[in-house]
């Protein structure tokens, strides 16, 4: 059976963020997968949570996701902390990557080819206060024509330099002031099938 893990990020901050649309992004995402054949396995960060099981968690799934809000222009601090921990201790290990991908031997191997997650996908759903219309438009003071993919490249580089093919971001924006989540669902359900395709795809391929 295909497996998936979806991390939760979120962080409760008092009469700002409860958290409440994150589950609801989650619940959604899980029952998707399900239907899909998908094993789900859900890790709440802010609960806290076992380096090492994480470890096994993400070595098991054939899907990983984060839910989070975007605090700032990226994940809430317990993020990070968690990808610290959980890719060091894998990294000691030698379970996420051999190396930076690089050879003394073989002046040609690039930096970041040494990952060992290959075949898994990695996919953001994120919740922001940010517009659609601030992404992809050279015109926009803030991100000059950046997608949510360029801002995130931070992110999606750590599962891209331990060899996970990286699927685009799903966003759910304006999400302070013009909230549109029953149509934000239908988006994220839709934006789903991706992963359905690209695994029937593998498994065709092998």
């Amino acid at each position: 059976m295909k497996k998936a893990l979806i991390i939760n990020a979120h962080q409760f901050y008092e009469g700002l963020s409860s958290g409440g649309l994150n589950q609801i992004m989650v619940e959604t995402i899980t029952k998707e997968l399900q239907a899909s054949g998908y094993e789900v396995e859900q890790t709440e960060i802010e609960r806290g949570y076992d380096i090492e099981a994480e470890v096994r968690k993400h070595i098991e799934s054939d899907v990983i996701i984060l839910q989070s809000p975007v605090f700032w222009f990226g994940m809430p601090w317990i993020y990070k902390k968690y990808v610290d921990e959980v890719f060091t201790s894998a990294m000691m290990q030698g379970e996420f990557i051999t190396s930076d991908g690089r050879s003394r031997e073989n002046p040609n191997l690039q930096y970041g080819t040494g990952g060992k997650l290959q075949g898994k996908q990695y996919m953001l759903s994120l919740t922001w206060n940010a517009p659609r219309e601030a992404f992809d438009d050279e015109n926009q003071f803030l991100f000059e024509g950046k997608s949510v993919d360029d801002v995130f490249i931070s992110n999606t580089a750590n599962y891209k330099f331990c060899g996970a093919n990286i699927v685009p971001a799903f966003s759910s924006h304006d999400v302070m002031k013009q909230p549109d989540i029953e149509n934000d669902l239908v988006r994220l359900r839709e934006h789903l099938k991706q992963l359905s395709v690209s695994h029937a795809l593998k498994e065709h391929i092998a």
